[in-house]
């Protein structure tokens, strides 16, 4: 071979070298931008299913999606007495507190039990939540209060309510234990314990409620009184924001007054019987003249 060939030779040896480095370059990057558009693609999918879990609202029947507002809880549960004077029992059902004789006392660290059973779909829970906000604020402070709607396919659809799920409450007079059993789209959410269940079956039943009985929501005052149903027409709500439907509260000539503070009343009442008429912020003389009347 002669040195020029020696020489061409050599040449094309190095440049099929330097085209084989060139190719596990550009393998490299092609390797190194795939793996870059996988993991732009899985954050890009994360995103969209935040976006989704955000936007969705009470639809999904996640309780997470129920928003804070603090200024409504305080004007529910800072309704002048005056006001609350003034309504006594409203439009409320008169009978919807049904005395008990013979049952369970239920207690809770030393303080008499309220215990509610209801559902976050449940138009007739939405509407008395209100009630109840208002009634056990007499005795203590309510923590993490979420506001959400009824579910949009029952009747009445869409009620303006909160939910009791993950609050906190806090009382030196009474315990308060809520059971939201089910979600907006009505799958699970909280299961009742079985001497709940048990509370349950054979209270919200006949002979001490009317009808076939099993009406949410349920209350159980400490084992004196229960409530199975809405107290008050839900139709008041219908409509309003969640500021409306709070400002009204304070308003004794206005329908949702009437209604959904007529029954905070009675359920104040019933509460006072429970805790011997504490405190007497409370257990005022109008509440104490209802008290007569259970």
């Amino acid at each position: 071979m002669s040195k020029a060939q020696r020489i061409r030779q050599q040449n094309a040896r190095e440049k099929i070298a330097a085209q084989r480095a060139a190719e596990r370059k550009a393998q490299v990057r092609r390797q190194t931008l795939m793996a870059g558009g996988s993991v732009l693609a899985v954050l890009a999918i994360v995103a969209v299913l935040i976006i989704v879990k955000l936007s969705s609202g009470g639809s999904s029947g996640s309780p997470s999606t129920g928003t804070a507002q603090p200024a409504v809880v305080s004007a529910v549960t800072s309704v002048p007495s005056a006001t609350t004077d003034s309504v006594g029992k409203g439009t409320a059902n008169p009978k919807m507190l049904v005395p008990l004789s013979g049952a369970p006392a239920l207690a809770s660290g030393g303080k008499p039990e309220v215990l509610y059973m209801g559902a976050e779909y449940c138009p007739f829970c939405a509407t008395e939540r209100w009630a109840m906000l208002n009634a056990l604020s007499r005795f203590g402070t309510f923590s993490n209060i979420k506001f959400i709607h009824s579910a949009a396919d029952d009747t009445p659809a869409s009620v303006p309510t909160l939910t009791f799920y993950k609050s906190g409450y806090n009382s030196k007079y009474v315990a308060f234990t809520p059971v939201e059993m089910q979600k907006i789209d009505r799958s699970n959410l909280q299961t009742p314990t079985s001497e709940q269940k048990a509370l349950l079956n054979k209270y919200d039943a006949p002979p001490y409620v009317q009808g076939g009985g099993g009406a949410i929501p349920f209350m159980y005052f400490g084992g004196k009184y229960i409530v199975s149903g809405a107290s008050y027409d839900y139709n008041v709500l219908s409509g309003k924001t969640y500021a409306q439907i709070a400002a009204a509260m304070k308003d004794p000539s206005s329908e949702i007054a009437k209604g959904a503070i007529g029954a905070a009343n009675q359920m104040t009442a019933a509460i006072c019987k429970l805790t011997g008429d504490q405190p007497a912020t409370a257990c005022t003389a109008s509440i104490k003249a209802l008290e007569a009347g259970l």
